[in-house]
């Protein structure tokens, strides 16, 4: 009789290295791991093997890098998100489409089951049970960190446990930062980071982007083009999206940008200290809002600030299969109908600054914005227009001057005396 299936999401990382044995041992499933390429830049042939060498019955390799640009990355780019004013939502972008992904290959293979290795104290966990609740309601989801049968409760542990039972570790015990890598970004937690009195040991620790002292003199240019609100040329040459992000990031990361040491709010309550590496992404962040300055009118600009926050809580949150992301996604992608044009940045040891933008829907008009008088602004106007505008207060301060309190009263408190010599 064939055993039901349980489809793993499986990186090679040290946590979904030991579920496969984990799961072998205590539950009597077929383990089907599923790999989802999302710029991680592993060897997935040598995955796979490792996959198959601790119990897997098979192990798959999507390529979803381009997905996951065009229709997770552009969408919170367009949207300008950031979680907590810095946090570029690398890892919370990608569990979305991962989340999806396994579900698709539970429906294909007829399994009962998915197991991920998120802990419980992560928001991960929720990231993707949420994307699997959305599309598979009647699957069980096994979360071995919470699983009342899973007795190691440090990386230490983990590492014991495979070599126990002589199978390889897949990293150094030197390097056992919990990390995340994508396209996007890769984060960086554990260790030195555990204590928020430490500063980051960022020569040990960063993989893609280089301390900003130590980024070239000169710094350098890069000029983005965009097209709806969405990035397609770099430097003067057309790119699909996965060729952009890979040449941004190798821009970025030698000029030491997208550099983030925060301690965040975590949806399960607690606190955690993360580093990110964003080079490209955070490039593209800056050239974006540039560019938006330049082509959105004032209410539609501020309102999409609101929406941007929300954004950034239902990304964080694991909520991108809902109606009311839907909603943002489509009020988003209307203000990019004319974010089209290019920005120049100039790059210098960890710092954007613009170097100059163009759209031909700018809403920037020299004659009006120029301090000579012209003929379509005309100065004498704005005396009326500060009248009406400020009628509220001067109405509240004639009130206030007739009943003898508050701020207008001429002996107000909130005037100070000023030396008069």
């Amino acid at each position: 009789m064939a055993k039901d299936k349980v489809i793993l999401a499986y990186s090679g990382g040290l946590d979904t290295t030991v579920i496969i044995p984990w799961l072998k041992e205590n539950y009597d499933y077929d383990v089907i791991a599923v790999c989802i390429d999302v710029g991680q830049g592993d060897d997935w042939e040598l995955i796979k093997g490792r996959a198959v060498k601790t119990g897997a019955s098979a192990c798959y390799v999507v390529d979803a890098r381009q997905e996951y640009i065009e229709e997770y990355i552009w969408p919170a780019l367009k949207a300008n998100c950031k979680y907590e004013d810095q946090y570029l939502l690398g890892t919370s972008t990608a569990r979305p489409l991962i989340g999806k992904i396994l579900v698709e290959y539970a429906r294909q293979e007829g399994a009962v089951a998915i197991c991920h290795g998120a802990t419980g104290k992560g928001n991960d966990q929720i990231r993707f049970e949420l994307a699997i609740k959305a599309f598979a309601p009647d699957l069980r989801v096994i979360a071995a960190w919470r699983d009342p049968k899973w007795n190691m409760d440090s990386r230490d542990a983990e590492i014991k446990f495979l070599e126990d039972r002589g199978l390889e570790v897949p990293m150094k015990k030197d390097q056992s930062y919990s990390r995340d890598e994508n396209i996007w970004h890769i984060s960086h937690e554990g260790l030195e980071l555990e204590k928020t009195e430490n500063e980051p040991n960022y020569k040990h620790m960063l993989k893609n982007t280089v301390c900003p002292e130590e980024a070239p003199e000169a710094g350098e240019y890069v000029k983005i083009e965009f097209e709806k609100g969405i990035p397609v040329s770099v430097n003067g040459k057309k790119m699909n999206g996965l060729e952009l992000m890979t040449e941004l990031n190798k821009i970025g990361g030698r000029n030491g940008v997208g550099l983030v040491d925060i301690c965040e709010n975590r949806c399960v309550g607690m606190k955690s200290r993360g580093v990110y590496e964003t080079p490209g992404g955070a490039i593209l962040y800056a050239a974006h809002e540039m560019i938006e300055h330049l082509c959105l009118d004032r209410d539609t600009y501020h309102f999409k600030q609101q929406v941007s926050l929300r954004m950034s809580e239902l990304i964080y949150d694991g909520k991108w299969f809902t109606t009311l992301m839907d909603a943002c996604m489509a009020f988003v992608d209307k203000t990019q109908e004319t974010c089209t044009g290019w920005v120049n940045l100039k790059l210098y040891k960890g710092s954007i600054r613009g170097a100059g933008s163009y759209s031909k829907y700018s809403l920037y008009n020299e004659s009006i914005a120029s301090f000579t008088t012209g003929d379509l602004y005309d100065h004498h106007d704005a005396q009326g227009f500060i009248t009406l505008f400020g009628l509220p207060l001067k109405v509240r301060a004639m009130m206030e001057q007739q009943v003898g309190e508050g701020q207008a009263v001429k002996e107000s408190k909130n005037l100070k005396k000023r030396p008069t010599e």
